[in-house]
């Protein structure tokens, strides 16, 4: 277009950008705004709209904010929903102050924040611990809706407020002429459950059924992660058998808690009935499901059953991840089967999946209770090597063990790593290390001659 000599207009310029920040090339779209000024283009309102839409859903903050300014300065006038992309790519950062700023400047030039502004201004005061100005600022909305007030809500549930929360709903919106929604009382009774409230959760949930609120499948499973978590399982059924009568059917996430619930309870049996029974209604088994039930079945030391699980997992397409290898590697250990447990770590290395801290330290162990304390320092060492950080558990372990192999040299290796990671060593540490040196002090023929200088050494 150029070439032969057509210039382009402000239209032309504004579509070529949109299309550039559709396939998220925003930084060449940008660089147009500058070529603009160069073809006696000046930008309008379309095209900054579009680049700090474009600049602030791809989080280039500062660029919106910056482009936002240049609007102003050039006499274009922003809409609302252009303030509104910017803030919300401001509150996602949680630079809440910078949000609340904005919402300032549009009130100075006139323009009204909607429900969007306050529900995502809301939801970053919320985020940042900042719940009293937030309710201040709801205060100041005309007719807010329930949506805001769930906001709110959720937010004094994030902070622990709960009997605050409670009241936003019981008073508040009340007194707003609203009525709290399904959203309402889920936003309540997750809060709760997590925190181990379960009969003010329960409470509540009864409450809302009085109320005429149905409980929907977020609300049944919250409960029944809850007590499942607490190992109340006779609750967490009772609560399935009431959403079987509603003709509600558990999902993935639901039959997870309680199969896990049952297997960290020993009863291995019940949890395969289970997931016998969730297999039979169409809902398929994901990482976790089969991961409690290897973890149930190693508990109770039905090795041969748990590794028939493991391979049945490839078969129904679910891959394994660091948590089963180390469920299965640790119940090796702990049978003293090092052979096996090395022959899963192989496994686990060919199907691309690393080892972490967990993998190593009970590796580590495991070598030292072995007697294979080279080898251990030889895995300690490629640890280091692979960039795991090592723990102080796993590391007193090695010292510990070096010491009564004579190696103390490297000992000192391992608590100079130790040091250098940013781990401080422990009274186990150092009562290791002096230990020894007494030990080695007292048997030797030349005391006089080391007393000396291992006190040196140490002090």
């Amino acid at each position: 277009m150029l070439n032969r000599g057509i210039s382009p207009t402000v239209f032309t310029f504004a579509r070529v950008m949109q299309a550039l920040c559709m396939v998220n090339e925003v930084d060449s779209a940008c660089s147009l705004l500058r070529d603009m000024t160069k073809h006696g283009c000046v930008p309008n309102s379309v095209v900054y709209q579009t680049l700090i839409h474009a600049s602030s859903v791809t989080n280039r903050i500062d660029d919106a904010l910056k482009l936002l300014e240049e609007m102003f300065l050039m006499g274009c006038t922003p809409d609302v929903n252009t303030f509104n992309d910017v803030i919300i790519a401001v509150c996602r950062a949680l630079r809440v102050h910078e949000a609340a700023k904005l919402v300032d400047r549009m009130l100075i030039r006139g323009f009204s924040p909607d429900k969007i502004t306050c529900g995502v201004l809301l939801q970053g005061l919320c985020k940042t611990g900042r719940v009293d100005e937030a309710r201040a600022l709801l205060k100041k909305v005309p007719n807010p809706n329930v949506i805001l007030y769930n906001t709110l809500i959720n937010g004094y549930v994030m902070n622990d407020r709960f009997e605050e929360a409670k009241a936003l709903l019981d008073e508040n919106m009340v007194s707003a002429g609203l009525h709290p929604d399904i959203y309402t009382y889920n936003i309540l009774i997750q809060g709760l459950s997590k925190k181990g409230l379960l009969f003010s959760a329960h409470q509540l949930f009864e409450e809302m059924s009085l109320k005429g609120f149905e409980p929907n499948l977020i609300t049944y499973t919250t409960l029944i992660n809850g007590f499942c978590k607490k190992g109340l399982l006779r609750e967490a059924e009772d609560i399935m058998d009431e959403m079987s009568n509603k003709g509600l059917s558990l999902n993935t996430v639901g039959y997870n808690c309680l199969v896990s619930a049952l297997c960290r309870d020993g009863r291995v049996e019940e949890a395969f009935e289970l997931f016998r029974g969730m297999l039979s209604r169409g809902c398929k088994a994901d990482i976790f499901t089969f991961n409690s039930l290897i973890y149930g079945l190693t508990k109770i030391d039905k090795m041969e059953e748990a590794l028939c699980v493991y391979r049945d997992m490839f078969l129904d397409g679910v891959i394994a991840n660091t948590i089963t290898y180390n469920i299965l590697i640790h119940a090796f250990l702990r049978k003293r089967a090092l052979q096996e447990a090395f022959k899963l770590v192989n496994d686990m290395l060919l199907r691309g999946c690393a080892l972490d801290e967990f993998t190593y330290s009970s590796l580590i162990k495991a070598l030292c209770e072995d007697g294979a304390v080279d080898k251990a320092m030889g895995l300690f060492e490629e640890m280091l090597r692979k960039g795991v950080a090592a723990s102080s558990l796993s590391c007193n372990i090695l010292i510990s063990s070096l010491c009564r192999a004579g190696k103390i040299q490297n000992a000192f290796d391992v608590l100079r790593e130790m040091v250098y990671s940013g781990l401080k060593p422990d009274i186990v540490t150092y009562n290791t290390l002096i230990s020894d040196y007494v030990r080695r002090i007292f048997i030797s023929d030349n005391f006089d001659e080391l007393l000396p200088k291992y006190l040196n050494r140490w002090v």
